[in-house]
């Protein structure tokens, strides 16, 4: 299988072997052309993957030692993301599958995260070695830039979404605080790396439940409480008044290692909390996927392995190669959906999307 995803500003093709062995990955990455907007602007990431697609492709061909004659199927990320980048990795694709004579079918790129534990290099495939194939049905877990959600798992390609975010992302999340604190751009390796020298603060920022029983997200809140920690809570003359008739000084500031490390502690607390309550209504999943951008995070691969400890569970998170958007998820996700359908591919009239369909 052919792997191709365009959805935001990774331009990534990948060769993908029985749906686990990954023979190659190439990602070309855009974050130096973004970097100065602390942000992607669609119109160049579309311009530049329209460049770098056939050389991305000819690589990852190259790098697996196969030709275009050995593939049997394409797949590409077809939704959700930017729709003028989806629109040329979709063309790229179609035009492949024409001129070969072989199956396409479009891949929901976050979807595909939740297959990305299950890869590996070499013949043998499937994660580490001598790793036994996940017992479905699992709770799968989505962090990333654009998206924190929840799902239940009955196999790699029947999944139901139990929960989500109800304004950023925790990813998104992120980003906005690495601003704050002046960090580069993407920021949140740049954060998780100041964390690690910084002490959270005690009582730190709050976590947003929602409500007892929700499994849905929101980090907008931390955003502010990160702020304000920085640079202090705006007040006019009037509640400065008040507060200095009570004999009140302003809260300290806190450094920016200590704002990002108790930023951190809360933002993945809340990720861990609402993990923990969809493995509370879903006894019967005793294994979870996680997948997305945020999973290369330092403290939520500590927390995921103590979960793990703690409740016996198999929990599958992806080697830091497969954490960001790649080619290797589609391919394998792909195949999936191929087995299943009899490989009958979808019609050339397929096209893309901006909107997760999942």
């Amino acid at each position: 299988m052919l792997g191709i995803e365009t959805s935001c500003d990774e331009t990534a093709a990948a060769v993908v072997r029985g749906g686990r062995t990954v023979l190659s990955n190439i990602i070309a990455s855009q974050h130096d052309l973004h970097a100065e907007y602390r942000g992607v602007v669609p119109e160049i990431a579309s311009r530049a993957h329209a460049e770098r697609l056939l050389p991305i492709v000819r690589r990852a061909l190259a790098d697996a030692g196969v030709g275009m004659e050995d593939l049997a199927a394409i797949a590409v990320g077809n939704r959700p993301g930017l729709i003028g980048s989806l629109l040329v990795g979709v063309a790229g694709a179609k035009a492949l599958a024409w001129t070969l004579g072989v199956p396409i079918v479009g891949v929901d790129h976050v979807h595909s995260h939740l297959v990305a534990g299950l890869l590996g290099k070499g013949e043998g495939g499937g994660g580490k070695r001598g790793e036994k194939p996940v017992a479905f049905p699992t709770i799968g877990l989505v962090v990333s830039g654009g998206h924190t959600s929840l799902y239940v798992c009955e196999s790699t390609t029947r999944v139901q979404r139990i929960g989500a975010t109800i304004d950023d992302a925790v990813g998104e999340a992120y980003d906005k605080v690495a601003a704050i604190l002046s960090l580069g751009f993407p920021g949140g390796p740049d954060l998780d790396r100041l964390a690690r020298t910084g002490d959270a603060a005690t009582p730190g920022f709050p976590i947003a439940r929602i409500a007892p029983e929700s499994l849905d997200f929101s980090f907008s809140g931390l955003k502010t409480a990160a702020l304000y920690a920085l640079r202090g809570v705006p007040e006019d003359d009037r509640h400065r008044a008040k507060r200095e008739a009570r004999g009140e000084a302003r809260p300290a500031l806190m450094v920016p290692a200590d704002v990002a490390a108790t930023f951190q502690e809360a933002a993945i607390g809340a990720v861990v909390l609402k993990l923990e309550r969809a493995l509370d209504r879903h006894p019967e999943c005793r294994a979870v996927l996680v997948g997305g951008g945020v999973s290369a995070n330092s403290l939520l691969r500590e927390r995921l392995a103590g979960l793990a400890a703690k409740r016996d569970l198999d929990i599958r998170v992806p080697p830091l190669e497969y954490c960001l958007d790649n080619g290797a998820m589609i391919g394998a996700l792909g195949h999936d959906l191929l087995v299943q359908r009899g490989w009958v591919g979808e019609s050339l009239a397929m096209t893309a999307s901006p909107a997760t369909g999942f």
